[in-house]
């Protein structure tokens, strides 16, 4: 597999994706560099490996090319997973992301305001799918990024809920970690490192 299709225009995401694939000689493309962006498809599942399932075949089928999805959100244990699938709209605000950001923000913390830091612990989840163009399923994966949620966000990488994922071994939060670090020991990281071999089998058959 020399080419894959991510399906996101999210630089972020990409930088992440391909920082893992590019090594393989898998060239890593955005919805950007397509010459037309497919229509979005409803993400209505209620878990996250359904959600990047349905998003890798509808954007497999609709630009002919193997796609590679995921669907990715934060789970707070004291919340009972929440915001979960919701993440990216948990506060029903509309707008840009950075404002939908801050409102998810707000609300996790407000949330989590009365909890003692011992049980506020949560984790990014991140699943991944990859689909050919025929729709079949290729490969799926799984990834955490544990940590602890803080009431106080800190450090200016990264985008989200960064800023509040601590990590206690080091005594960071998400978004203290440079790009390099992030890449390393991020969910999404993770789930894409569990690609590697799964690709790699498929370039043997």
């Amino acid at each position: 597999m020399e080419e894959v299709l991510l399906a996101s225009g999210n630089p972020h995401k990409l930088d992440e994706v391909r920082a893992v694939l590019g090594p393989l000689g898998i060239k890593v493309l955005g919805l950007g560099d397509l010459p037309a962006i497919p229509e979005e498809p409803v993400e209505d599942a209620a878990t996250f490996e359904a959600n990047a399932r349905i998003k890798a075949i509808a954007y497999a089928r609709d630009t002919g090319r193997n796609a590679l999805a995921d669907d990715s959100g934060l789970e707070v244990d004291a919340l009972d997973g929440q915001p979960g699938v919701r993440s990216a709209r948990w506060s029903g605000v509309d707008g840009s992301r950075q404002e939908r950001d801050a409102a998810n923000n707000r609300k996790l913390v407000e949330s989590l305001r009365a909890v003692p830091e011992s049980e506020r612990t949560a984790r990014f989840v991140c699943a991944m799918c990859l689909a050919a163009p025929d729709g079949r399923v290729l490969a799926e994966t799984r990834g955490t990024f544990e940590g602890v949620i803080t009431l106080e966000p800190r450090g200016e990488n990264g985008f989200g809920y960064d800023p509040y994922l601590h990590l206690p071994e080091d005594g960071r939060t998400s978004a203290e970690l440079s790009p390099a670090e992030k890449n390393a020991r991020s969910h999404r990281g993770a789930a894409t490192r569990a690609m590697v071999p799964l690709l790699e089998a498929m370039s043997r058959d």
